[in-house]
Formats: C-alpha cells, sequence, structure tokens
C-alpha cells in the first residue's frame, strides 16, 4: 500500500515537474525566439486582414536586419501616436515625405512592409515606390483611392538615414506608416513576420 502511494506521489511530481518545464520553454520561445502578434487595422491589406494571426522571428533580427519586402513589426517613434500624431522629426523639404523620425522610441507594435534601407533614396507616386529612381514591383499593394489622396504622392526624394528602414503598409491611402513620421532604426525592429497561423483559410508563410 505504502509503495503504491509512493509510486503515485512521484507521478504526481514528476507531472508537474514536466508541465512546469513546457510552460517555461513555451514562455522562453516567446520572448526570445517566436512570438504571435494579432493584426489590428487595415494597413496591410490585402496581405493582412484586421483580426489575422501572424508569428515573428525574434532571434533573426539580432544576427541580420530585415531586406526590402520583408514585413516586420517594430515600435515606431512616439510621434506615431498620441498628441503631435505624424510630426516628422527633420524638417520636410517640399513635396518630400518624412526622412527622419522623432528620436523617442514608442511602446506599441506596429507591423508595416520595409520599402527602403539605409542609403537608399525613396520617392512615392500615387502610392507606387520610386526606389533610387525606380518605380518598384509591388503586386501585394492595394493602391485603391490614391489617386485623388495627397498622402499617396512624394514627389520629391530623400535619402534614407543609414542603420534606418523605411516602413509602408501595403494598404497605401489608409495607413500611418514612414511618410509621415519618417524611417525607424534597427534598435526598434521586434523581428520578422514570417508566417499567419489564424484564420484557418489564411494559414501559410509570408
Amino acid at each position: 500500500m505504502k509503495l503504491i502511494k509512493l509510486v503515485r506521489g512521484n507521478q504526481v511530481v514528476e507531472f508537474v515537474v514536466i508541465v512546469a518545464l513546457a510552460l517555461a520553454l513555451a514562455y522562453a520561445i516567446q520572448a526570445v525566439v517566436v512570438k504571435p502578434y494579432r493584426i489590428p487595422t487595415q494597413s496591410m491589406e490585402p496581405t493582412l486582414i484586421p483580426g489575422q494571426r501572424v508569428l515573428v522571428d525574434r532571434l533573426g533580427n539580432d544576427f541580420f536586419g530585415p531586406s526590402i519586402g520583408d514585413i516586420v513589426v517594430f515600435h515606431p517613434p512616439v510621434a506615431a501616436e498620441g498628441p503631435g500624431n505624424g510630426s516628422c522629426g527633420a524638417v520636410q523639404l517640399v513635396g518630400a515625405a518624412c526622412s527622419r523620425p522623432v528620436d523617442k522610441e514608442a511602446s506599441v507594435n506596429y507591423i508595416k512592409r520595409v520599402v527602403a534601407v539605409g542609403g537608399d533614396t525613396i520617392a512615392i507616386i500615387n502610392g507606387h515606390v520610386i526606389l533610387n529612381g525606380k518605380r518598384q514591383k509591388e503586386p501585394f499593394a492595394n493602391f485603391n483611392g490614391c489617386a485623388t489622396d495627397p498622402n499617396c504622392t512624394y514627389r520629391t526624394p530623400i535619402k534614407v538615414p543609414a542603420g534606418y528602414y523605411y516602413m509602408m503598409g501595403d494598404n497605401r491611402s489608409d495607413s500611418e506608416d514612414s511618410r509621415f513620421w519618417g524611417p525607424v532604426p534597427r534598435a526598434w525592429i521586434i523581428g520578422e513576420a514570417f508566417a499567419t497561423y489564424w484564420p484557418p483559410d489564411r494559414i501559410g508563410f509570408l
């Protein structure tokens, strides 16, 4: 009888230890390697829709910076939210988008696409990115509404500072992004979104 109680007691302890280790491992993976995020707005439509959930690689950003075309989660400058929303950290040239953010990082998370990196020049015409003088092929983007939206056109080229990344939503006429508050330094980037896992009909890699 005592032997049976002892065995059952050991099984309970073993089960508790296994559960604790599994929870610790899951927390470590989420904190360091992969983290889930929920899409809050329509700014990345049609690629990502509100309520959709993505997985973000946090570890890779420590070794490799994002590339043009990558979808990333990051902290925008504080000018992107609250009072002063949209304010630029530099004097804007006539017909130019914002070339530099304010110095302070916001605590909120944004998800956008990288459209230019440090050293590139960028202009925007009817929502289309003109990168280093060449119009980019962007089959993923939605340009509806850009024909009459002045925020879709910034013909004067600007240069992205070294170590910074220019972010834009795929829904070009309905996205608060680098056009208004400037590029994002690498230190503010959380990681690259590489897959979507909800809803079921949109599961796949990005």
